[in-house]
């Protein structure tokens, strides 16, 4: 008789009844939401502070650079000392003072400028000052030399190369960060599925093998049908959480800064204020079509498809070595020595699709590691929205399936003489032993 179905239903349940199950499906994304809302909130009580920035020019050429901004006033110092500049400014609470000295000539000016501050000054206000006095002061150097600003100026030329396939089809540089963005998302969503579930799977049969209900159960059911039930039934329970996750993340990602009056937008970092600026700059209505002409030139079917084909059946496959895991110990402290194994590939996958499917997705290392059953997953994944053959996919499908279907196998073999075994600490010998059986 196939226990199969009844096994799957019993884990799925067993899973989802469980207080601490349903109290992490929902604190958990509480949780991520309040620290990410909390930076947000903080980053916001940082940036809506106004910075008073005295400024000592002794040099008569850098006074007028400098307007004030919402953040940011400026406060001129005439006819002061340097010492008494200081004095003034640490009296005042000033957030710092800009000092530049006199000079011979505009290319020693740089020797002369310094900033005193209480505290280490922020690297984008910095920025921020010598980008303005290079601009301005390049500009005087420029007058000063008899070059006409203007000629220079209509002589800059802007150039976006236009890309374009053998056969026709043309692309743009946002297809090629559309295309990451897709590939490295899955690969990564499906990297810390196996991580989180794959870990949830050992820890469950450890625990029945230890509360020695295991005993009574097997009795009743082949150590196959037990080993995949609890794989599978576990994965359903995992999709549920998972799908919980994002829908309970996104209302809350939504509905609390508006409660709250957090404004997320707030929350960039220098590098992407820079981006931000240099879209902003350029044309910004055909830089936003571009990515939509982007997503909708994606192979989103043969996406979706092969998302759910080697998204389950790499779950699969290191969910039976997790599986065998458990059974060959009696706690977790015993499972180090197993996992690095497991762990090794998987990391080796991301690394090689971070860094090689990026900078070239049909190479020689991107198509082998999409070819090999345990690195196949990730990579492959990663290499689908650059245009790889289907034949490839079909190829590199069969063998990872093939390679679960003899892995269930041997998985079985160790889950079915280990989850009896108790008090012995197995070892790569004991377990070559268990399959033999």
């Amino acid at each position: 008789m196939n226990h199969l179905p009844l096994i799957i239903k019993r884990e799925y349940l067993t899973k989802v009844k469980n207080k601490s199950f349903v109290i992490m499906t929902f604190l958990s994304p509480l949780i991520m939401i309040g620290l990410i809302l909390l930076v947000s909130y903080l980053f916001q009580l940082n940036s809506n502070k106004v910075r008073t920035i005295s400024i000592l020019d002794e040099s008569g050429l850098v006074k007028d650079f400098f307007k004030d901004s919402e953040k940011t006033k400026y406060h001129l110092l005439d006819n002061v000392t340097l010492d008494n500049a200081k004095k003034i400014s640490s009296d005042s609470e000033y957030y710092g003072l800009l000092h530049v000295g006199e000079f011979s000539n505009l290319d020693s000016l740089s020797q002369n400028i310094s900033f005193y501050s209480e505290d280490s000054p922020s690297l984008t206000l910095m920025f921020d000052l010598e980008s303005k006095m290079e601009k301005e002061l390049t500009n005087i150097k420029m007058n000063r030399l008899g070059i006409d600003l203007n000629k220079i100026e209509n002589s800059k030329i802007s150039i976006n190369i236009n890309q374009e396939s053998f056969s026709g089809e043309k692309t743009s540089k946002i297809d090629g960060y559309t295309k990451i963005f897709f590939g490295v998302a899955t690969g990564y969503l499906l990297f810390m599925f196996i991580i989180i579930y794959g870990n949830m799977i050992m820890r469950s049969v450890i625990e029945e093998k230890t509360s020695r209900i295991i005993e009574v159960i097997i009795s009743s059911v082949k150590p196959v049908q037990l080993m995949l039930g609890k794989i599978i039934g576990t994965s359903l329970a995992g999709i549920t959480q998972f799908t919980i996750w994002i829908i309970v993340g996104g209302v809350l990602m939504i509905v609390l800064p508006l409660v709250l009056g957090i404004d997320m937008s707030q929350m960039q970092s220098p590098q992407q204020q820079l981006v931000e600026q240099a879209i902003t700059s350029s044309n910004t209505d055909l830089e936003i079509q571009n990515i939509f002409l982007a997503i909708k030139s994606l192979p989103l079917i043969n996406l979706v498809l092969a998302f759910i084909l080697f998204f389950i059946s790499g779950y699969l496959l290191y969910s039976s070595l997790y599986a065998a895991i458990g059974a060959a110990v009696d706690n977790e402290t015993d499972t180090q020595q197993f996992i690095l194994p497991i762990i090794m590939p998987l990391i080796i996958a991301v690394y090689v699709g971070g860094f090689t499917v990026v900078e070239d997705p049909h190479g020689t290392v991107s198509t082998i590691f999409s070819f090999i059953p345990f690195t196949s997953p990730v990579v492959m994944l990663m290499r689908i929205p650059f245009g790889v053959p289907i034949w490839q996919q079909v190829l590199s499908l069969i063998i990872l399936i093939a390679t679960f279907t003899f892995t269930v196998w041997l998985a079985a073999k160790i889950y079915r003489v280990g989850i009896l075994m108790y008090g012995k600490k197995p070892s790569y010998k004991e377990l070559i032993k268990w399959i033999k059986y």
